[in-house]
Parts: C-alpha cells; structure tokens; sequence
C-alpha cells in the first residue's frame, strides 16, 4: 500500500461496499445505473475516453486507440454520465486541530478518499478541489485512474492558513456543466454570514449537496479543567485563562453556529452529516448511505 492509500481504509471500504450514492435531483445524463435523468436515448456527442472495466459494454470500445496503444478504453458520451460528484476539502488551520487518533484534516482525508472510491465504483465522475493551507482543483472524471490522483493531493495537503469557506463554496458554484453532486468537508468554523451566502449560491445553481460538518471531540465537549493557553482557529493570538470562565458561553455559541448551518442545510433540502472525530467512519458512512437510498 503506498503512503496515500492509508486514505483507504479497508475496514471502511469494507462497511461501506455494495452501497451506492444515489443523486437525488434530476441528473442531466443518460442512465446506465440507479440515477434520474430528463433524457431519452444516447447522446452523440463525444466526451473522454476512459480505461475499460471488467463489465462495460464493448460496443463502445474505441478499437482505433486500442490499435495504436494495445490498451482498451471506452468511448464516453455527453449523455452517459449519471453524475458528476465534486468533494470540497477544508485544508484551513483549524482543521489541523486533533486531540484523539486523528486530526479534523487526517479524518476529513479518510472521508473524501472512502467517497471517491464509492462513485467511481458505481462508474460516476468524481473531481476534488481543496482550499486553505493547500489548493488543488481537479476536475470530475469517472475513470478508475482518477482516484490516484486524487489521493495524491489529499495526501500532501496541511492544514494552514484562513478557511474562506464561503468564498471556495461560491467558487465551487462556478464549476460548469452538468447539475453535480456536491460533497463538502469541512469543520464550518469560518464567518456564518460567508457561509450562508456560500450554501445559497450552490442551492440556487441546483447542486445536490451533502454538508459533512467536522468537530474534534474536545471542541464539542470542552473537558478542560486546568489553566489552558487557547488560541484562535487558525493558531493565531493565544491568551491563558481558567475554562470554566468560558465553558457554558463557548457551548452556547458552537451551539448557535451549529444549529445555524444545520438549519441552512435543512431549508436548502441539503444533507446534513455531522461528524465527531473519535467516531468509526465505516459505521457512519454506511448509516448514512443507507438511509440516503431510502429517502431517494
């Protein structure tokens, strides 16, 4: 296993096999698996080429590359894709915080990795785009290939720098062509106002969106006792303070920002996944899938 794929966790590739992530809104594709689309027949507009599979269809292998490369490869059409999933990583200071086994990051990179897998098994496109301490931006593909790189990038992407999450969601938003599945990973902890601004943006683009909110244990219970140097999310500033001074108006305001998105969420008919880091990603994950198919 090389470094990156450590992202794979097989115990979680394990929980989560022989689910599916289903779109919910109409997708603009023609349909070769479980999802809605408005279309009728194929497409005749060429789109990619992608490396065969074990199961495709052969009436769509390109036999001319295969004469000039001795691989196979199918041809895509417009038409063909039932989904494009586009994973948004908050790689921001904050998400550098851990105090168990793994940081928010490490945990968001397990995430985004196990959801990468899952659509390209089910044979949609997935694309990655990361912001903070490191950018990446790869644009949605369905090819089994794609998944390296991706790993790549989780792989060497810190946790440093500002969040701007609600400018990588209205971002995010510009990202053109088909409707697309949305997948954000992120601990939220930026400006509400930004955020909300951002969420509305996708909603009105008609983004099928998925908000997995992110909090380290000790953010949500608060447990300190002792005199504690605290810090503001991106590691900056710091003052030492007894905690019960600050424990019930901390709780009452992670609360209020919480229940701000989550209401958003709601409103906006997007999913909403929190996620406490000492949990077991498997056991989430499939939950959660489960229970996405019944609603679809």
């Amino acid at each position: 296993m090389t470094e990156s794929q450590k992202y794979l966790s097989p115990e979680v590739l394990s929980s989560i096999s022989g689910l599916e992530y289903k779109a919910r809104l109409i997708v603009e594709g023609f349909l070769t698996g479980p999802h809605r689309s408005p279309y009728r027949g194929f497409s005749v507009e060429f789109a990619q080429h992608r490396e065969y599979v074990a199961g495709d269809d052969l009436r769509h292998l390109d036999w001319k590359v295969w004469g000039r490369t001795d691989r196979l490869y199918i041809k895509q059409y417009d038409a063909e894709t039932n989904f494009e999933c586009l994973l948004l990583v908050d790689a921001s200071g904050s998400m550098a915080f851990g105090s168990g086994a793994m940081t928010k990051l490490e945990y968001a990179k397990h995430v985004a990795a196990a959801m990468a897998y899952l659509i390209l098994q089910q044979r949609d496109g997935v694309g990655l785009r990361i912001f903070g301490g490191y950018e990446a931006s790869v644009n949605p593909s369905s090819s089994p290939a794609r998944l390296r790189e991706l790993l790549h990038h989780l792989e060497i992407a810190n946790g440093s720098g500002p969040a701007k999450l609600g400018t990588a969601l209205a971002g995010l938003a510009e990202w053109g062509g088909r409707r697309k599945v949305a997948v954000v990973i992120s601990d939220f902890l930026d400006d509400e106002a930004e955020i909300l601004r951002g969420l509305r943006t996708l909603h009105r683009r008609h983004f099928d969106t998925l908000l997995v909110h992110l909090t380290d244990p000790q953010e949500a219970e608060f447990p300190f006792t002792d005199y504690t140097d605290f810090r503001g999310m991106e590691g900056e500033g710091g003052v030492k303070v007894e905690p019960g001074m600050l424990r019930v108006a901390y709780l009452e305001e992670l609360e209020r920002h919480t229940s701000a998105v989550r209401n958003a969420a709601r409103e906006m008919n997007m999913d909403y996944l929190p996620l406490v880091t000492d949990r077991n990603l498997g056991e989430v994950l499939s939950a959660y899938l489960q229970t996405r198919t019944s609603k679809s």
